[in-house]
């Protein structure tokens, strides 16, 4: 009787032993990819799965999204300029089977495959395209690695370029052009204002030389500008039509028919007027007695 105890409680022993290793629980983002006697068998899904113990060999596969820092690499651009550049990889698994029969370790091979595509990309831009080009230059990135790594199963659905490390002398080169770049634009603005101000001058002179009055107000917004400020300077407004009268006058010793009076020093480029060829009359005298 107790033999047969014991022999009950064995057999039990190897049925909860058997039971535990031929059942599987999946998770909603698991695949169990299930090998019998070393041939592929049909793809478990997520739940419970049974399995044939000391024959069915399963691996797990998560299928969810993989963030994959690639190491920072050392990359010199086409035009010659040494950086280093670091990124970031985003993938999943979309095909379980092929994940796991057609490459060894789909995540450490993915990341070999993004570290060489980032350099080979990132050497045929230039520095400029580097630095302001990014997202032209990770949609690139994005399409490399994934083309690669479709066979195995994997699809590549980011990558971002985090940090590009210029070095520092470079980086000064850089600064200057800018530098540069801002000044020429500061000029060109300056110049295009100066331009612009001129047109609107001569337009406003064109239109003051039409109406007298015109002139006569401006003159008098000067006065009232010069008169708000805060100078010990004395201005004497006089009228522009005394100012014309001045200026329109001739002096009282200059001749009016070009001749040249008897102080006046005689140029040698001036012309000599003509001499008068009326006869000099002669005196008259009376004969004596």
């Amino acid at each position: 009787m107790d033999a047969l105890i014991a022999v009950i409680v064995i057999l039990a022993v190897l049925g909860v032993t058997l039971a535990g290793a031929s059942v599987r629980i999946l998770r909603e983002y698991e695949r169990g990819v299930v090998f019998r006697l070393g041939r592929l068998i049909e793809l478990k899904q997520p739940g419970l799965t049974l399995l044939i113990p000391a024959v069915d060999r399963m691996v797990r596969v998560d299928l969810r999204v993989v963030t994959l820092n690639i190491p920072p690499q050392d990359v010199i651009t086409r035009d010659n300029v040494p950086v280093r550049v670091t990124a970031v990889a985003y993938f999943r698994v979309i095909d379980a089977n092929r994940a796991i029969v057609d490459v060894e370790n789909y995540a450490a091979a993915t990341n070999q495959i993004a570290q060489t595509s980032l350099r080979a990309v990132l050497g045929k831009a230039d520095l400029d395209a580097l630095l302001s080009e990014r997202e032209r230059l990770n949609e690139d990135l994005q399409q490399v690695i994934d083309q690669q790594t479709e066979p195995w199963g994997v699809k590549v659905l980011i990558v971002e370029i985090k940090d590009v490390d210029v070095p520092a002398g470079m980086q000064r080169a850089i600064a200057r052009q800018a530098e540069a770049e801002r000044e020429r634009r500061a000029k060109v603005i300056n110049a295009e204002g100066e331009y612009q101000a001129s047109a609107q001058l001569t337009n406003a002179a064109d239109v003051m030389s039409r109406n007298p009055a015109a002139l006569q107000l401006r003159y008098l917004q000067t006065l009232a500008e010069l008169g708000n400020s805060s100078t010990s300077s004395a201005i004497i407004p006089l009228p522009l039509d005394i100012l014309r009268t001045v200026l329109s006058m001739r002096p009282l010793d200059a001749p009016t028919d070009g001749a040249v009076r008897p102080d006046q020093p005689v140029r040698p480029d001036q012309p000599v007027p003509p001499a008068d060829n009326r006869p000099t009359p002669t005196p008259h005298t009376s004969p004596v007695d």
